[in-house]
């Protein structure tokens, strides 16, 4: 037969090794974040001081390749227009 035995319900925990890991913890998360900024931080920058290389900005860039793709749209919008219009016909 078996024995039965009461568990005790309390948990012992040594308090002093879970205040001293926490802390570590702690520490080490804080640690951490600092490491993540400084990276962030180093990186932005080199990203800016590499930007600044370009002989143009990326802004003009981006001003001048949006001008470009509304040229070329409306250059084939204008092809399709002309290429769908039978001969002698008119626009209404």
């Amino acid at each position: 037969m078996a024995t039965f035995q009461k568990i005790n319900s309390a948990f012992p925990v040594n308090r002093r090794l879970l205040g001293a890991g926490l802390l570590l913890g702690g520490i080490g998360a804080a640690a951490g974040l600092l490491g993540t900024a400084l990276v962030g931080v180093a990186l932005a920058t080199a990203g800016r001081s590499w930007v600044q290389q370009f002989e143009t900005s990326p802004g003009e860039r981006a001003a001048r390749a949006l001008q470009q793709a509304r040229a070329a749209s409306q250059a084939g919008l204008d092809a399709w227009r002309t290429a769908s219009v039978p001969d002698g016909a008119q626009l209404n």
